[in-house]
């Protein structure tokens, strides 16, 4: 998909603040005069009204939901994927940065086509698909997805996000019920180090994921171990704990680093990193913690946490097998955290 430039259509999510436009989407909370960009570079000023140019996506294709990643909801579903340009952070190891980083330098040129709802749940629904925003920041699509949801709610399909989740409280709360689920980017375990990493604070990230869980969003975590940065032992127990608080279900993915970007100096993740991150998260009594791809078929299964039976098996990025019913293990027919236990549409 080519595009010449933005189109820009109106956007909710901001407030009248003196002769300013205030954005209450993310915590960087941009006062706009006329004519100006916030921060995301996806959302302007024109006139008394804020702008956003992210009804529109770089990318229109069908995975798998592993793919996103997503381990508890509805396993071998297929996911429509959006991907609107633009994002509140600038990670120094985004690997989507050619789209992500629209607007920051000149490696990301717009390339987003204009799309609408009606569009993407016709799609949808020629391809039996959950429907997913990923690869960039959902946040910044928001109007797109409440589109969306306010027309698919009845049949109970929702969107689900892989997401930042650096917004303000009050739109966690406003978006919350267009969200089936969402997979959050825990990046780092401290203030400075998340800093660092994306240019921006950690605290309401954490504050957004308490929000969700509180309003039944489905939530789901995954981390990049970045070699000396976010892979030493303490810090991986205060992310442990962090995602404990929202309870021990919460399944958390652990990544393999790649090198992109800025961090291209960097090696990717050591398997034994890996394997003994996995180690301290169950330490910390976290049912669920997979590593997709670097300690094989094991760090990929689901089992049950009652039984330990293996429940769902799974390639890199797709399922091979999956023996829950009913959102139970069929063994001894504990439920399963997660989003089994209705027919996706």
């Amino acid at each position: 998909m080519n595009a010449v430039s933005p189109v820009w259509r109106p956007a909710a999510f901001y407030k009248t603040s003196g002769s300013r436009l205030e954005c209450w989407l993310c915590p960087f909370a941009c006062a706009l005069n006329e004519g100006d960009t916030g921060r995301c570079q996806v959302r302007r000023r024109r006139g008394d009204i804020v702008e956003t140019a992210t009804m529109a996506t770089s990318v229109f294709h069908v995975q798998p939901i592993e793919r996103k990643p997503f381990y508890h909801v509805f396993p071998g579903k297929s996911a429509l994927t959006l991907a609107a340009p633009g994002c509140t952070f600038s990670c120094s190891y985004c690997q989507n940065f050619t789209i992500s980083q629209f607007g920051r330098i000149e490696d990301a040129p717009w390339s987003a086509k204009p799309v609408s709802a009606d569009d993407v749940i016709q799609k949808a629904s020629e391809t039996d698909s959950l429907i997913a925003f990923s690869y960039t920041e959902p946040i910044l699509a928001a109007e797109l997805c409440l589109d969306i949801a306010s027309r698919v709610r009845d049949s109970g399909a929702g969107c689900v996000w892989k997401t930042n989740a650096f917004l303000t409280p009050a739109a966690a709360k406003t978006l919350a019920p267009a969200l089936l689920a969402v997979n959050v980017d825990l990046k780092a375990a401290t203030e400075a180090a998340h800093e660092k990493l994306t240019a921006a604070p950690l605290a309401p990230v954490l504050e957004a994921l308490s929000i969700w869980k509180s309003l039944g969003v489905w939530i789901e975590i995954s981390t990049p171990l970045i070699p000396g940065i976010n892979d030493d032992e303490a810090s991986l127990r205060v992310m442990a704990r962090h995602i404990h608080a929202l309870g021990p279900e919460t399944p958390w993915h652990l990544l393999r680093f790649h090198p992109d970007y800025r961090l291209q100096h960097l090696d990717p993740t050591h398997p034994t990193k890996l394997r003994r991150a996995r180690e301290i998260a169950l330490e910390q009594g976290l049912y669920y913690v997979y590593v997709e791809r670097a300690l094989g078929e094991e760090g990929r299964a689901t089992a049950c946490f009652g039984c330990q039976t293996t429940l769902i098996k799974r390639e890199i990025g797709a399922l091979s097998e999956n023996r829950i019913l009913r959102g139970k293990c069929p063994q001894c027919s504990r439920t399963v955290e997660g989003v089994f236990e209705r027919e996706a549409k």
